[in-house]
């Protein structure tokens, strides 16, 4: 076993690896950028090494500064986690030349899967199933069109490298394809630097079941079974489960030995996944999957196949890369129970998930496991941590395991009911509707399900009154943990022969809420909500202990939904230009990719007027109203949240 290992990442992964390798008295080395100097990651290792400016470009992808770190602080071996240059072959080689071990596949293996169009030619040879399409090496247009048309609309577009929904375009109407071939093209040349795609039957009831293998060094390779990604928002996955719901024996021995025939052809070492498309219109069947493409390294996702097979995917990385055979044998590999995990991410579920920025200034994840469940959560981050734009916004990944579906969604919906997260949008209350939808509960899920659903799934009720007066109460720290059980303290100022009370104001989106407070001496409160609302007293009303107090605002958690409120300051000045309603503004930070409107121009309400590229995500931004853009951002410009990207001109004037 290795003395010391350098970890090629940053957040949940960093601290995942570093978890295991303290279980078997590893050593471990961060690399960090400037964003991350006070990370997790950072803290949990033993050593930790500055790589560079926050852009990844400058940092977590530079493959000779993190050579060098390792060789520097006397590390054996590499563990890549996911992401960055986790399947890049030639950082592969970058490691092995230095005399160092990487912790994952060779750089052939990768290679040989690497490019979706390469990979699937490999497994049509090897005899696993690949879905009808063209993954040839011309790229004009006209041809690839012509390609479409033979295979039949809708078709997919998919960038052939990388993966995570990244230059993927559905094409229903051969109208449409042009347009949707140059957006796939310019995502995936940002994504991945390569602008090359293949075109595919589109399917239509696709399930993304998935196939964990894994291989060693003397020519075994083993399969974990399989987990169910079908659960997507933009492609990418949201919750995933293992074993796939109505999966049976004869689909799950078609593709567990497909998965393994397909790790054997490239001599397969260390975690790998076989990720399958699967028809499940008719059900599922045998004959009715097929090979997407391979991911040569640890998925986001493993900890559900760990839930299920009791088996640490990590040491088995690093036991096989120390020259070790596989620990155990496919007769000994057992599957017990279902596990799911749901990512939980700062972004804005209702505005089409857009990514969101944040300081996170409550972070709590539940303490214990649900009633008869196992639980983990898998996270890089802590309270007071800032979500940047520079990485994925993922905040944690709460996984849990029970002795069957039902109870382990059961616990899922429970753990998911007791996350509280402040300062940043997040999509707990998203991921809560999901878990509770009639189609998903009954385990009959495709990759399309949050698509139709999307307008009830990311819809947020109302807050109550009740919790209106408890934002109230919580926003004049009445009631606080430690606070004074003297209302005439808690409530500070003097009132004789008549009850002491006092006024606050909050903001809940555009609606401006003042609440009157009055104190009893009971140390209970009372809540008056003035107009709008009727007024309700609260007679026996405290502090909710599932409340945040964060700057300038105060965040009530009703099971997984957290209704947020601003606290106005009374003292400051309105921010008039923030105010003005003639401006689009940026709802995160950006790269202006696209513009398609002129200052003069007219333009209609939702007419689509620039592309904002954040994340390696293409967004598009569209007129919120009719009329006359007097100002647009100009194409190329790099933007921060909330800078102003157009702006109309007053009664359609230019």
């Amino acid at each position: 076993m290795f003395g010391k290992i350098l970890i090629a990442n940053r957040g949940e992964i960093a601290c995942r690896v570093i978890r295991t390798a303290r279980k078997l008295g590893v050593r471990t080395v961060a690399v960090y950028s400037d964003a991350d100097a006070g990370a997790l990651h950072v803290e949990m290792a033993d050593e930790a090494v500055h790589i560079g400016p926050s852009p990844v470009g400058e940092s977590y992808l530079r493959g000779d500064k993190i050579v060098a770190a390792a060789l520097a602080t006397g590390a054996e071996a590499i563990h890549p986690g996911y992401g960055f240059l986790s399947e890049n072959p030639d950082f592969v080689d970058q490691v092995t030349a230095a005399g160092l071990v990487f912790i994952g596949p060779s750089a052939a293996s990768i290679r040989a899967m690497g490019l979706k169009d390469a990979a699937k030619r490999l497994m049509e040879k090897a005899g696993v199933p690949v879905v009808p399409g063209y993954h040839g090496e011309a790229q004009e247009i006209v041809l690839l069109a012509s390609k479409a048309r033979e295979i039949g609309y809708p078709v997919l577009i998919k960038a052939r490298a990388g993966g995570g929904g990244k230059g993927m375009r559905r094409v229903d109407h051969p109208d449409d394809f042009s347009e949707a071939l140059s957006s796939a093209r310019r995502e995936a040349k940002a994504a991945f630097g390569d602008d090359r795609v293949l075109v595919e039957k589109y399917v239509d009831k696709p399930r993304h079941i998935e196939v964990q293998v894994f291989g060693d060094n003397f020519g075994n390779a083993v399969h974990l079974y399989e987990r169910d990604c079908s659960a997507q928002r933009r492609h990418q996955k949201v919750i995933e489960e293992a074993p796939a719901p109505g999966m049976t024996p004869a689909l799950r021995k078609a593709m567990t030995e497909a998965a393994v025939k397909a790790a054997q052809a490239i001599s397969y070492s260390g975690a790998g996944t076989i990720e399958f498309i699967v028809d499940a219109s008719q059900g599922l069947k045998a004959d009715r999957f097929w090979f997407m493409e391979m991911n040569t390294r640890l998925q986001v996702e493993h900890p559900v196949t760990e839930m299920v097979t009791g088996i640490d995917l990590v040491e088995w990385q690093l036991r096989v890369a120390s020259g070790e055979n596989l620990p155990k044998t496919q007769a000994d590999i057992a599957l017990s129970g279902h596990a799911f995990e749901a990512r939980i991410y700062a972004e804005d579920a209702a505005k089409g998930f857009l990514p969101a920025t944040g300081t996170l200034h409550h972070l709590k994840f539940p303490e214990a496991a649900p009633e008869k469940a196992a639980m983990r959560v898998e996270t890089g981050v802590r309270g007071g941590d800032a979500i940047s734009p520079f990485y994925d916004p993922m905040i944690a990944k709460l996984v849990v395991h029970a002795n069957d579906r039902t109870a382990a969604l059961a616990a899922l919906s429970e753990a998911l009911a007791r996350t509280e997260v402040a300062g940043s949008t997040v999509n707990t209350a998203f991921l809560a509707a999901l878990a509770a939808d009639v189609d998903f509960a009954a385990g009959d899920v495709d990759t399309g399900l949050i698509g139709r659903h999307q307008e009830a799934l990311v819809a947020i009720p109302a807050p109550s009154d009740e919790t209106i007066a408890a934002a109230a109460l919580a926003a004049t720290d009445a009631g606080a943990p430690g606070a004074a059980t003297d209302p005439w303290s808690t409530l500070a100022g003097y009132a004789h022969f008549h009850t002491l009370s006092r006024r606050t104001r909050l903001r809940y989106g555009e609606e401006n809420i003042l609440a009157r407070i009055s104190a009893r001496s009971d140390g209970r409160f009372q809540v008056v909500l003035e107009a709008p609302h009727d007024a309700i007293n609260s007679h026996d009303l405290r502090i909710l202990p599932r409340t945040a107090r964060w700057p300038g605002h105060v965040t009530v958690f009703e099971g997984a939904v957290g209704h947020t409120f601003a606290v106005p300051d009374p003292l400051a000045k309105a921010d008039e230009a923030g105010a003005a309603s003639g401006s689009l503004r940026a709802p995160m930070p950006g790269l202006v990719k696209l513009v398609r409107a002129s200052a003069g121009d007219t333009v209609s309400k939702g007419q689509p007027l620039l592309i904002l590229e954040a994340m390696k995500m293409e967004h598009t931004i569209a007129a919120p109203h009719d009329g006359v853009i007097a100002e647009i951002a100009a194409e190329g410009a790099q933007v921060s949240d909330g800078t102003v990207l157009v702006r109309f001109a007053e009664d359609g004037q230019a």
